[in-house]
């Protein structure tokens, strides 16, 4: 039986604009649909988190957070979010909804893949991630599961759910996100993420592709998480014998368990997969490996053991991320989402496939490579071809034909007509009078039918965006919005529409603005010695992406102010481009200990030295003498930046603690005794020759004593 039957949003109409029409799969967090806007008439993937969950603040923040990071990558290889809204407790996304497969169908359906199929895959998920990396922000998830082949053959990367804007490094408290098998050593052991935890997943993907299973294996995510720390990802000719040396190096690169040995971002892994490619022979990328059958080499037939099924492909279903949950995974539905019911589509991504994995052993040999062209520096371009024959514009326009032209008709003379309807019965002129209604009622409908219905397109070049929406509004027209690139149109205002100005549109009809995105080629400014905010204006208004922002110390520039960035001034990159910044922390300050101090004196030197001072609210007991500085939150000789805070706890001196009585006892088990208690010991040797016990002690048993403090035992003399 089919569950989406009883799904409440089944059938209904999200926001007065999205028809929910089937279910395609559920998850931990999100329910994902394949629906119809309404407005614009197009299929899409409608991701809906769970009621339960629209009322946590973290949850709606990561969901918002994920929709503004992805329609900010514009790229043919990122699976787009168009829209994010709510109504009531539905808190959703609107998404691109895919047709084709997940990675993770084509591997669980034909095993290892030849090398030329698994490089075609690699290298658009590289330019995906790459354009995110420069734009400055890491995906955090990628898997099978997250990687999407249309029908077509484009290869997108979905589910950015996890995406998290990178500063010098990003550090994640609390559970660790991803999933155990595709997580990276520094992500495991320190929780911390930088470009380069996608770059490892992009190795152990690529393993799995060639060898057909995971590198690491166990019985629970803690075995896995532990191999991925204590073992190097195995060389992919282990599994595979005869495999070229040049993918073992790549798998090798890519997967190192030291960060700093790791390619730094995609782009720079991207054009190493190029030159790998390139030094590959064919015999080499059209090894099939052992795994693949005759029934599932690229030249077999198609199987069809499943009728196609209404409904989009989805992220399928993967193992459990390291905290047990199913997480986000595509685009469609964003979670590693099992199929909704028996007969509903398990599908691609942000929606798409409308069958199963039998379904689609014919995609991997019409894979569609992207032009995607490392040079020799490692950079690469990342645009992939986003215009052009990607963007197909729909118009539809109704015209109706004109009216026949009537035949003339010869007039009588006035007279003669005049006395025909003064002499003609009443019940004739009744019936011309009808006949003269009738006929200007037809006329008034073909005018209706041809020129009354429609309205003309305003002229709106050179307007802002928010302007043309309103004239548009005003006219009651809807707007859908397209950016492409132009030397003359200032960026930001309108290039063209679709339909023209002045051409005939129906009075509810939509109309295409195209927006410019400034010229194609934008140059890095020099942003030296200008503050971040002037520094990130700057890079707004020449149409780049403020980046990575990192910080370091440097004698010359002045705390605040930008070193330097990367890439470097005067770079050609694309507009929306993403520029990291590198801001001065001034001169170092070096900390002076301030242990054993009083508080007005510590807080008196570590200001001399251009820091800030915090007392800590509670006090804590110390050797220090009452109100003198316990212990500081930076050590003697740290490096820190003038204005930074150095926090101060306050002794409320030792506490006071009760001796015990060792008199009697052998001098080993007096002492050990009274440093059990958190005294220190001396033994008081004034007698030259001595027994081994305790005659006495300075401070009797029972009596009270500072902790740490001295207590001094004599011995009978013989």
């Amino acid at each position: 039986m089919d569950t989406t039957l009883r799904d409440p949003l089944v059938g209904q109409v999200l926001d007065g604009r999205y028809r929910v029409d089937a279910r395609i799969a559920v998850g931990g967090m999100a329910t994902v649909y394949r629906a119809v806007d309404t407005r614009l008439d197009r299929v899409l993937a409608l991701k809906v988190m769970h009621p339960a969950l629209a009322t946590d603040a973290t949850f709606v923040e990561r969901f918002i957070r994920e929709a503004k990071s992805v329609a900010r990558l514009a790229h043919p290889n990122v699976v787009g979010v168009f829209d994010q809204g709510a109504e009531g407790a539905y808190v959703y996304l609107a998404m691109e909804y895919v047709e084709g497969c997940t990675l993770r169908d084509v591997l669980r359906e034909r095993g290892a893949l030849q090398p030329r199929a698994a490089l075609d895959i690699l290298e658009p998920m590289l330019a995906a991630l790459g354009a995110a990396h420069r734009a400055g922000f890491i995906h955090r998830d990628i898997k099978p599961e997250n990687v999407l082949i249309g029908d077509d053959g484009r290869v997108k990367v979905a589910d950015f759910g996890l995406v998290r804007a990178v500063g010098s490094v990003t550090n994640t408290t609390g559970t660790i996100l991803g999933t155990v098998s595709y997580l990276a050593p520094e992500q495991i052991e320190y929780g911390t993420s930088d470009t380069r935890v996608d770059v490892y997943a992009c190795g152990v993907v690529l393993h799995e592709m060639l060898t057909g299973a995971k590198p690491h294996g166990g019985d629970t995510p803690a075995q896995v998480l532990y191999l991925h720390l204590n073992e190097d990802v195995p060389a992919p000719s282990a599994a595979v014998p005869g495999m070229a040396a040049g993918l073992d190096e790549l798998v090798a690169a890519a997967t190192a368990r030291d960060p700093e040995l790791r390619p730094e971002d995609a782009v720079a892994m991207l054009a190493l997969t190029r030159r790998t490619r390139a030094a590959l022979d064919d015999a080499q990328l059209d090894a099939v490996p052992p795994r693949a059958t005759a029934k599932t080499s690229p030249a077999a037939p198609v199987t069809k053991r499943g009728a196609r099924r209404a409904g989009g492909a989805v992220s399928g279903a993967s193992e459990p991320s390291q905290d047990g949950h199913d997480r986000d995974s595509g685009s469609g539905r964003s979670h590693d989402a099992s199929p909704a019911a028996p007969g509903a589509s398990r599908g691609a991504a942000a929606g798409g496939h409308a069958g199963g994995a039998d379904d689609r052993t014919d995609v991997i040999p019409r894979l569609v490579r992207l032009p995607v062209s490392p040079d020799d520096s490692g950079t690469a371009d990342l645009s992939a071809a986003s215009r052009g024959d990607d963007q197909v514009r729909r118009t539809s326009r109704l015209t109706m034909p004109p009216p026949e032209p009537e035949a003339p008709v010869r007039q009588p003379p006035a007279r003669r007509r005049t006395g025909r309807i003064a002499s003609a019965p009443r019940g004739s002129v009744l019936a011309i009078v009808v006949a003269a209604l009738l006929v200007l009622g037809v006329g008034v409908v073909v005018w209706y039918i041809n020129s009354g219905q429609f309205t003309r397109v305003p002229s709106l070049l050179g307007q802002t965006e928010q302007t043309a929406k309103k004239r548009l509004g005003d006219a009651g027209l809807d707007a859908s919005v397209e950016k492409d690139f132009s030397d003359t149109f200032e960026r930001g205002t309108v290039m063209r529409t679709d339909p023209e100005p002045r051409a005939r549109i129906r009075g509810n009809g939509s109309v295409t603005l195209v927006i410019s995105r400034g010229p194609e080629i934008v140059r890095v400014p020099d942003l030296t010695g200008k503050s971040l905010a002037d520094a990130k204006d700057t890079l707004r208004k020449v149409g780049l992406a403020p980046g990575v922002v990192a910080r370091s110390f440097d004698e010359k520039t002045d705390q605040g102010d930008i070193i330097r960035t990367q890439p470097k001034a005067g770079t050609e990159l694309r507009p929306d481009a993403g520029v990291a910044l590198v801001v001065s922390k001034g001169r170092p300050v070096h900390v002076p200990d301030v242990t054993g101090q009083s508080e007005e004196e510590a807080t008196a030197s570590l200001e001399d030295a251009g820091l800030d001072v915090k007392i800590a609210a509670e006090r804590v007991n110390s050797p220090e003498e009452s109100g003198a500085v316990a212990r500081q939150s930076a050590k003697e000789g740290s490096r820190l930046a003038r204005g930074d805070t150095v926090t101060l706890t306050i002794s409320k001196g030792p506490r006071m603690l009760t001796v015990p009585d060792v008199t009697g006892k052998s001098i080993d088990a007096a002492r050990s005794e009274l440093n059990a208690a958190g005294f220190e010991v001396e033994v008081d040797r004034s007698f030259p020759f001595l027994d081994d016990t305790v005659a006495k002690q300075s401070v009797g048993g029972g009596e009270k004593a500072a902790e740490g403090s001295t207590v001094t035992i004599t011995t009978k003399g013989i």
